[in-house]
């Protein structure tokens, strides 16, 4: 989706030239010839960028008062002042004020456009970092696995990411419902644009009103998430704990693609998608008349269904090996691996926290350990509640926890070749005696010791 850009400069030439040449790059670009019309279109909305002339022909409200405005209220929207008769001091003294960047009038195009996209760019990562501090990487969980429930996610998420339809994901707490709806962000049309969070969780009315919608002030506003978010897509997580006045005023909101700020009176029309989760059933709570009906039926297109990890305890092995290879990453040293008792242990659990708890015992794990030489796991590693449920077989440290570990064929290739190898070495190595004990031919013996890849200097 076209990000969107406020060209401000009294000559209206400069401002259709600026304007011709980001159009043509996919930008959506608006003008202002003054001060008092640069903050009259910053109220309608929130712009992705400003770029900003310094000298508007206004003695008293130049562009130097139009940053400072800004700044004062949206200290992350960035500003390029321009300029085709600034001083350095100028120049200095903006970018000190909080511009991006300055250019200088005559500009060249290629640096006009190079200029935009860096800006762009470096608000959008320091955007994400911002969400990602808030949001701990460590509730962010994988969209890994080949199990049947972790495909059908993965299928339905790359059906539905293409598409502009909104999405409820439904699942309990730690199943990866937000990674899930990043992951649909980014593989979406609008992977350009912002994706801002909301938790809709112990927000007060009032409060979840001001972040939705944002709220005016005597001086300037602050913009809510669905301003933020424009041209992008807005994440509501907890949907089902929105109040019903604000279930209303999300449903105009949806359906007329406008909404007004708490105290405001313009409207303030954006593009976004959103997508929402819960960790409840929406339609029974409709049902049970606890959550509006028509907007249930608004965020509610396409239903994704988040399955816990105790219906997916396949892909254990492999989110194990991710957590580990992630955190020997962070701390440079390699990764340590897990025991086949161990992994029984981790596969018998029922993991009430689903995926964010197993990376948080991987992580306690990796803590304990870190004064070991050890680089597996053991099955005494693990956390007691954890270890406590496990089978008496892997407490019993039975020989068998290998195979049992392991897929079938797997464990048969195992029991095979350490069965043949015991036998061999039992008979000094001779392949005639030992195809006797058990009932081969001697080529067949031979045969079987190539496949499974017995050498013979271990016979």
């Amino acid at each position: 989706m076209a990000l969107d850009i406020l060209i401000v400069d009294d000559e209206k030439d400069i401002c259709n030239l600026v304007a011709d040449i980001l159009e043509d790059e996919g930008y959506n670009c608006r003008q202002a010839h003054s001060g008092q019309g640069a903050m009259e279109e910053i109220k309608k909305r929130l712009p992705n960028l400003i770029l900003q002339d310094i000298w508007l022909g206004e003695s008293s409200f130049d562009g130097l008062k139009i940053l400072e405005l800004v700044k004062a209220d949206h200290p992350g929207l960035p500003m390029v002042m321009m300029s085709g008769h600034g001083t350095i001091e100028t120049a200095v003294t903006a970018i000190k004020n909080g511009a991006y960047d300055f250019l200088e009038k005559p500009f060249n195009s290629d640096r006009l456009i190079i200029l935009v996209a860096r800006a762009l760019e470096t608000t959008r990562l320091r955007q994400e970092n911002a969400t990602l501090k808030q949001h701990s990487s460590v509730d962010e969980v994988p969209l890994i696995g080949t199990s049947t429930a972790a495909q059908a996610i993965q299928d339905l998420m790359k059906k539905v990411a293409p598409t502009n339809s909104r999405v409820v994901l439904q699942g309990p707490q730690g199943s990866g419902k937000e990674t899930i709806a990043r992951a649909i962000h980014r593989h979406s049309l609008r992977a350009d644009g912002p994706f801002v969070v909301l938790n809709c969780s112990g927000l007060s009315c009032d409060n979840l009103d001001e972040k939705l919608f944002g709220i005016e002030k005597e001086k300037g506003f602050t913009a809510g998430v669905l301003e933020q978010a424009h041209t992008g897509t807005l994440y509501l997580d907890a949907v089902d704990e929105m109040s019903f006045k604000t279930q209303g005023l999300m449903v105009k909101a949806l359906h007329s693609n406008e909404f007004q700020r708490v105290d405001g009176s313009s409207p303030v029309k954006v593009d976004v998608r959103v997508l929402s989760s819960s960790t409840l059933d929406l339609k029974q709570l409709v049902e049970y008349e606890a959550f509006r009906e028509d907007l249930y039926y608004r965020l509610n297109v396409v239903l994704l269904e988040v399955a816990p990890l105790k219906h997916r305890k396949s892909d254990i092995p492999e989110l194990v090996e991710h957590f580990f290879a992630q955190i020997a990453r962070l701390q440079d040293v390699p990764p340590r691996t897990i025991s086949p008792e161990a992994m029984i242990a981790l596969k018998q659990y029922h993991w009430p926290g689903n995926i964010r708890q197993l990376r948080n015992v991987m992580e306690w794990v990796w803590i304990m350990m870190q004064d070991s030489s050890k680089t597996e796991v053991q099955l005494s590693d693990l956390p007691a509640e954890v270890a406590n449920e496990a089978p008496e077989t892997v407490k019993d440290g039975s020989n068998i926890l290998r195979l049992v570990a392991l897929p079938l064929r797997e464990a048969r290739e195992t029991f095979e070749r350490d069965y043949l190898l015991a036998q061999v070495d039992r008979f000094a190595g001779n392949v005639s005696k030992t195809a006797e004990f058990i009932g081969m031919e001697r080529s067949a013996l031979h045969r079987k010791l190539k496949g499974l890849e017995i050498k013979k200097q271990s016979l």
